[in-house]
């Protein structure tokens, strides 16, 4: 791809650094950045910026928040006593989006995956048994990917809570096995939540 401008090249290459775009679409991306008015590029621009720099990890679920806390941990009208534990924040946005679910979440950052050398210490395994200990739950509803990596996550976490007085439930597989829990439809998703099984640890 040739360019006339080295300007117009870079920043060509730094929108095409994102996951998920390629040069033609950032060169789209660009053009049209290049056809707005000044102030709309500045406004753009800014609010990106203002995001990365102020953007917060709720220190409750480690959902993405404004505050310390996010807006589903402070919200009283949640059910206090379920808590839905999740890969990662767009899961948590996967399943707000069902509007089948008023629990409350614990987001783990990834699951545990030894071929990547990602192990229980590097997700949110700690805070989440710590919640269990202190906080007045009673249930956690496991929604992570029907995966191999998924289900040794399940596996171990429920090992971690086997002493706690808590009923631990997975979804149910309507989501299909090796499939990705961001990619399921929201009716799909949204049964699973509701009609949600025990989960049997295997001892």
């Amino acid at each position: 791809m040739n360019f006339s401008s080295k300007l117009l090249e870079d920043a060509v290459n730094a929108f095409a650094s994102l996951p998920g775009i390629g040069k033609k679409t950032a060169l789209r991306l660009v053009l049209h950045l290049v056809s707005r008015e000044i102030d709309t590029v500045d406004q753009f621009g800014a609010a990106i910026v203002k995001m990365r720099r102020e953007i917060k990890t709720c220190k409750i679920c480690h959902n993405l928040s404004d505050e310390d806390l996010c807006m589903i941990c402070r919200d009283a009208r949640r059910d206090r006593h379920v808590v839905c534990v999740v890969e990662s924040i767009r899961d948590v946005m996967a399943i707000e989006d069902t509007g089948q679910y008023r629990g409350l979440y614990h987001v783990l950052g990834g699951v545990i995956s030894p071929l990547e050398g990602v192990g229980p210490a590097e997700l949110n395994i700690d805070t989440l048994v710590q919640r269990i200990s202190t906080d007045e739950v009673k249930e956690i509803v496991m929604a992570i990917s029907p995966t191999i990596e998924g289900e040794t996550t399940i596996f171990y976490i429920s090992k971690r809570l086997k002493d706690l007085e808590v009923n631990i439930s997975t979804i149910a597989r309507g989501v299909s096995f090796g499939g990705e829990l961001e990619y399921a439809d929201e009716l799909t998703l949204g049964r699973s939540i509701v009609a949600r099984v025990p989960y049997q640890r295997q001892e």
